[in-house]
């Protein structure tokens, strides 16, 4: 192997020798950069700065004599997310504690190939303190929520307030409420659907109802049809349980998904023209072309949180408006007869 350094001083030039051959592209690069963290490396390939004679390669390429790498270092993670003036929307604050409505689309903290505009840089460009009980990664971040759901999340400035919050969601003394269009209409007006969760046993990113003790965890939801439309519903769901993708795997075996969940629904958005066909009703989404998008996140938020406060004792409940993009769905599903 040889290596030549370019203009950058972080970019490099590697040669792959005959000795190099069948060696994993991230496994090289860490006996190459011994100076560079494995993360650090990982964090450049799945940023797209690694190039195998010009394209770009996943860490488990195995690579042949003669190629060349070229890679851009990233710059060392700093111990915490970076501060960005991403504008919040707070829904409460105090000196402990605050509620922010989080957007769809946001990430909660930072993660492999998503290093800022999460809500975590967010907070801290406009916090002067929050608690690290969760980490350097995760400033005051109590619990999560899916990058595309949006919604109330609460969010501790000290570690008290941090460790009490925590133990009120591993009580379930927390009522989380939560609103969602889905696709059908569910047999009953109210129902709590209770099957356990677990991971996928082959797709990372999804995870799967279990039924086998061993690698699977409780999971309720409680659930009441709010409106019934064409096709539709808008559901109120209250987990009980806190598992990852649990009220959008629960609806989906209701056989009601979950609308534009690209994971579990099938499709990751709506137009108006897949509305008319969906609802037989050539007349909805007046006035919008077919191609027109009407949604294109999952359509699920998180409504409203009540919790006690950590020093005054007190209940609050904290309630996040319905977000425009499902407010103007609403108002179209509204529209189309129910009956024809």
């Amino acid at each position: 192997m040889t290596a030549e350094p370019t203009p950058e001083e972080a970019k490099q030039l590697f040669h792959v020798e005959e000795s190099d051959l069948g060696k994993r592209l991230d496994a090289f690069l860490a006996i190459q950069l011994p100076q560079a963290s494995r993360v650090r490396i990982q964090r450049g390939i799945a940023d797209g700065l690694v190039k195998v004679d010009g394209q770009s390669r996943k860490p488990s390429y195995k690579l042949r004599t003669g190629q060349t790498i070229e890679f851009q270092l990233p710059s060392p993670p700093s111990e915490g997310p970076q501060p960005e003036p991403i504008p919040l929307d707070l829904l409460y604050e105090d000196e402990i504690l605050a509620v922010v409505n989080k957007p769809p689309g946001m990430i909660v903290h930072p993660a492999k190939g998503h290093w800022s505009g999460t809500l975590a840089s967010a907070l801290v460009y406009h916090f002067q303190q929050l608690s690290q009980f969760g980490g350097p990664t995760r400033p005051g971040i109590v619990h999560r929520l899916d990058r595309d759901t949006s919604g109330a999340i609460v969010i501790a400035k000290t570690d008290e307030a941090h460790a009490h919050l925590a133990e009120q969601f591993q009580a379930r003394t927390v009522r989380k409420e939560y609103l969602s269009i889905v696709m059908g209409c569910p047999d009953r007006d109210r129902d709590l659907i209770d099957f356990p969760i677990g991971d996928h046993p082959s797709q990372r990113e999804r995870k799967a109802l279990r039924s086998d003790h061993f690698s699977s965890r409780e999971a309720q939801t409680f659930y009441e049809v709010e409106e019934r439309f064409k096709g539709m519903a808008l559901l109120r769901a209250f987990p009980k349980t806190g598992r990852t993708h649990q009220i959008r795997l629960h609806f989906t075996h209701i056989r009601c998904p979950v609308l534009c969940d690209k994971i579990y629904g099938g499709r990751s958005q709506l137009t108006a023209g897949e509305l008319r066909t969906w609802c037989r009703n050539k007349t909805a989404a007046c006035g919008s072309a077919d191609n027109t998008i009407l949604l294109s996140r999952q359509a699920l938020h998180a409504h409203r949180l009540c919790f006690t406060h950590p020093t005054s004792g007190e209940e609050l409940e904290i309630t996040a408006p319905i977000p425009a993009d499902l407010e103007s769905l609403l108002l179209i599903l509204r529209q189309i007869p129910t009956s024809g």
